[in-house]
């Protein structure tokens, strides 16, 4: 018997063993953790709103979701989820805004028979070797965005950049992404602290280096505190970067400092397709402000989950996992289907920072990858 096979058997065996075996008359109960307090807050909020919008839109009663705040800390992360796993009697979980926190529960909650639908961190490690049948990705792969970022400075001459990105798992794996299509010099790079607010050592390396451009990916705050104090410093290097420091809840805190930067993302709300459009409208109807790219994955997440329910009963593991590779549901991003380690195979755009009147958001400009995978697939062997 194959590995891939052995794995997948394991897994099948280990959510019989978890009482699925009963069967829950096609109900499925949904364990959120995600970050809803403190540093990064906006992007869990937004993931969770998404994804409650797309269940109060399909109208679903039996989906019933439990959310938790897991404040951005490891520890909290796991203790939340031995407590969805052991006494809510989850069936699938979700949410999980970073990498980190990715690495201490995923793995444990497929070891234990649940399904994980991560709506944004997306690990190599999880990607690779460290893949599960029960574990797929329905934002990206880490790298991807990095990718598109340095495929696109590749393609508009900048040959010398300046990078620099959180020290954690996301952020190696952008830097890594970046470099692997970009191809050029490097003036400088630099792993950061995790949660850092003052870059004014950072910014005087970058003015010291000889940089023809930089890049950075630094999510949340930590974003917003490095384009402030960028745009407040006198260079002028131009700057290319991942959706996650430009991103619709991220730009009206940096302002006009972020106006005319180029980032990278698989999504944005001029997509021209009749599920962004309800989905856009919808978001702007029930919260009162325009969707980020958190919100869309939140939102994409649970009609996956929903399109699975349509097909199969959780109860039956090896119907409910093909139900979801299938991913037999309309993307707010179009086109959209799954690799073979279950990470997706998507377009990534290029787009520039604008303001729409009072709102600072951004515009689709081009198309950086398409069809793009992930660099790890292969080593994938359940």
């Amino acid at each position: 018997m194959k590995m891939r096979s052995l794995v997948l058997a394991a897994a099948l065996a280990a959510l019989a063993s978890a009482g699925f075996a009963d069967g829950h008359g096609g109900k499925v109960k949904v364990g959120m953790i995600t970050t809803l307090s403190g540093g990064g807050a906006g992007l869990g909020i937004d993931v969770r709103d998404g994804f409650m919008l797309a269940t109060k839109m399909a109208g679903n009663d039996n989906l019933e979701v439990v959310i938790e705040d897991d404040q951005r800390k490891p520890e909290i992360a796991v203790q939340l989820a031995d407590k969805m796993i052991q006494s809510e009697k989850v069936d699938v979980m979700t949410g999980i805004i970073w990498s980190n926190l990715a690495m201490a529960v995923v793995p444990a909650a497929t070891a234990q028979g649940k399904f994980y639908l991560s709506p944004n961190a997306g690990p190599s490690a999880l990607a690779g070797k460290g893949c599960h049948p029960l574990y797929f990705n329905v934002a990206w792969q880490n790298d991807n965005l990095h990718e598109a970022a340095g495929a696109y400075a590749r393609e508009i001459g900048y040959s010398n950049s300046f990078i620099l990105a959180p020290n954690y798992p996301a952020g190696q794996d952008a830097l890594t992404g970046y470099k692997r299509t970009y191809g050029g010099a490097l003036a400088g790079e630099i792993y950061t602290k995790l949660g850092q607010t003052d870059y004014a050592a950072e910014i005087a390396q970058i003015r010291a280096s000889g940089a023809d451009s930089v890049f950075f990916f630094l999510p949340g705050g930590m974003g917003i505190s490095f384009l402030k104090q960028y745009a407040g410093s006198g260079v002028d290097l131009p700057v290319v970067g991942p959706a996650f420091s430009f991103d619709q809840g991220i730009l009206q805190a940096v302002g006009d400092a972020a106006l005319g930067i180029k980032n990278t993302s698989q999504w944005n709300k001029d997509i021209d397709n009749a599920a962004n459009k309800a989905f856009v409208e919808g978001f702007q109807a029930e919260y009162g402000r325009l969707p980020s790219l958190y919100a869309s994955q939140g939102y994409d997440t649970a009609n996956l989950l929903l399109s699975a329910m349509a097909k199969a009963d959780v109860a039956d593991a090896d119907a409910f996992r093909a139900a979801l590779a299938e991913a037999d549901f309309e993307s707010v991003r179009g086109d959209f289907k799954f690799g073979p380690n279950q990470h997706p195979i998507q377009d990534y755009y290029v787009r520039e920072v604008i303001k729409d009147g009072d709102v600072f958001t951004n515009k689709i400009i081009a198309t950086s990858l398409t069809d793009h995978g992930d660099a790890y697939a292969g080593e994938c062997s359940y």
